[in-house]
């Protein structure tokens, strides 16, 4: 579908933060020198702990942020593959904030605030951790917007979440365009009502939930062409 306007009527662009615009690996790359050949296990079992946590955390109606979810299952990770270290954890958690974005990131926004397209980004981080993100990227003139979801106390994929995004933004959700890496991200988004784009980093296979994609793309440079 990439290449070819599917998504009509669309007045903001709205992208997911953590694999979508900011490579959530790139701290574990960046310790390189101290992890080895752990980089890739500990990247993989840090954002899977990560995700589990706000699900489990929201089951059981006890909410922490996004920063201490994010400590505990770095902590987590780090036990399990035998790494705890002190400093090594304390290397790692200042690294997520200088996360690197995926390389077609600032010329996608950029493109999409150049034919007035509103752009913002809807995330489970916290204020300070996006904007320490935003701020390290150099995008912030390039988003109208940063909204987490601790302006509502729950973690995606909870309805509450994407309705966020439409209170504050004033737009519709059949009027949004919500991208996310995560599947479930965006297989929740579309059941919300919003359009969506599953920017499908990885090759995974399709969910078996509630919603589907208007289109499936494998980077955001695809994006813009997608838009009528």
């Amino acid at each position: 579908m990439a290449g070819t306007p599917v998504i009509g009527g669309i007045r903001a662009c709205v992208f997911d933060a953590y694999g979508t615009l900011f490579d959530f690996t790139a701290a574990a790359a960046a310790c390189q020198d101290e992890l080895g050949g752990q980089v890739k296990p500990l990247a993989a079992l840090w954002r899977d702990k990560q995700l589990q946590y706000t699900w489990l955390r929201a089951l059981q109606q006890r909410h922490a942020d996004f920063w201490q979810v994010t400590g505990d299952a770095l902590d987590y990770a780090l036990d399990t593959l035998d790494l705890a270290s002190p400093a090594l954890r304390e290397r790692l958690m200042s690294l997520y904030l200088d996360l690197a974005t995926f390389p077609e990131v600032p010329a996608v926004l950029s493109e999409l605030k150049s034919r007035g397209f509103v752009t913002a980004i809807l995330s489970n981080g916290t204020p300070p951790m996006l904007a320490a993100a935003v701020r390290s990227a150099g995008l912030d003139d390039l988003l109208d917007a940063v909204l987490s979801v601790e302006e509502v106390g729950a973690y995606k994929p909870h309805p509450s979440v994407y309705q966020l995004a439409v209170d504050r933004l004033g737009i519709a959700a059949g009027a949004i365009s919500f991208q996310s890496s995560n599947a479930w991200d965006a297989y929740a988004a579309s059941a919300f009502g919003m359009r969506v784009v599953w920017c499908n980093r990885y090759g995974q296979r399709p969910e078996r939930l509630p919603g589907k994609p208007d289109a499936v793309v494998s980077s955001l440079a695809e994006l813009p062409a997608l838009l009528a």
